[in-house]
């Protein structure tokens, strides 16, 4: 198609995209209630303080949820409706956008395709929910730093921004072994060169994990290096795998990169030409005869 019939076709994808998200928003709207317990569980259940005291039954301090601001349950309401609605309709705009770039695709990018979604979805999935359960022991641990006889009180905006931000942090996390495979079948990356920086990988996920978690405490650090650790080295065995399956098929696996292949240098016969007016013509040369010379040559190249 030509460039107009694209940008009107991702016109018309983006159209369809946004309705199916206004339409789950709204629809969202009325169970944002539900959502917004169902958000605000994990925290009253580890730190929400009960009857207006300071400190849990267990003596750990705890905090109250507070609203600021005339609009701010309003805000909430349609923070909270807006998050569900775009994750209610991903199937769509996840379907618009695939309808608009498979056309592109071949057969086999097609199946990689395919194959990335399938298993990058459920890694999303996981990430989040990792985030969802450790966030209350995360608060646990960030609340027991409270002086004596001080009040906490966590801004309901606040904590929908953070359990929004870690959701998406972890999700993103959890796919760094489809990227390392992408990268791999695509010759980019080797298995063993993979393999080879894990000392690397293993600092660089734990840094990683200390600045993506709210609190910083070793626990949650943890939770969140060590999934990430599996999962890089899971992506280095499949990696392994795929470099020794690709080997089979090449008769120089056995050669070093600096090293030639053996070459045939066994000359081929060569056909007697008759001399003579019978004899072809070379190329270039009107007739068979040695009528040009140059320095006593045939030809001038």
């Amino acid at each position: 198609m030509p460039l107009t019939e694209h940008l009107r076709e991702l016109r018309n994808r983006l159209l369809k995209s946004v309705l199916a998200i206004l339409v789950a928003i709204i629809i969202a709207m009325f169970f944002q209630a539900r959502i917004f317990k169902f958000l605000m569980d994990p925290i009253l259940t580890s730190v929400g303080c009960a009857n207006g005291a300071t400190t849990m039954v267990n003596g750990k301090p705890c905090a109250d949820m507070v609203t600021s601001g005339l609009m701010s349950p309003f805000t909430i309401a349609l923070k909270v409706s807006l998050m569900a609605g775009v994750l209610a309709a991903t199937p769509v705009w996840l379907y618009q956008l695939w309808a608009f770039v498979a056309p592109g695709l071949h057969n086999k990018e097609k199946r990689y395709a395919l194959g990335f979604v399938a298993l990058g979805v459920p890694l999303f999935l996981g990430g989040a929910t990792l985030a969802y359960t450790i966030l209350p022991e995360t608060a646990s641990i960030m609340l027991s730093f409270t002086p004596e006889d001080a009040k906490n009180l966590l801004p309901l905006d606040d904590y929908l921004d953070l359990i929004t931000r870690m959701v998406i942090v972890f999700g993103l996390a959890f796919e760094l072994p489809l990227l390392l495979i992408l990268l791999n079948l695509t010759r980019v990356l080797s298995g063993k060169r993979m393999l080879g920086w894990w000392r690397g990988m293993v600092v660089g996920l734990t840094i990683f994990a200390a600045v993506a978690t709210p609190g910083g405490d070793p626990i949650s650090m943890l939770v969140l290096a060590a999934p990430l650790a599996v999962l890089y080295f899971m992506a280095c065995g499949f990696s392994l795998i795929n470099d020794r399956r690709r080997d089979l098929g090449n008769p120089d696996r056995d050669l070093d990169d600096d090293e030639a292949s053996d070459l045939d240098l066994t000359p081929e016969p060569v056909e007697q030409v008759a001399s003579g007016p019978s004899r072809p013509a070379l190329p270039g040369q009107s007739d068979g005869g040695r009528t040009e010379r140059l320095n006593g040559y045939d030809d001038v190249t």
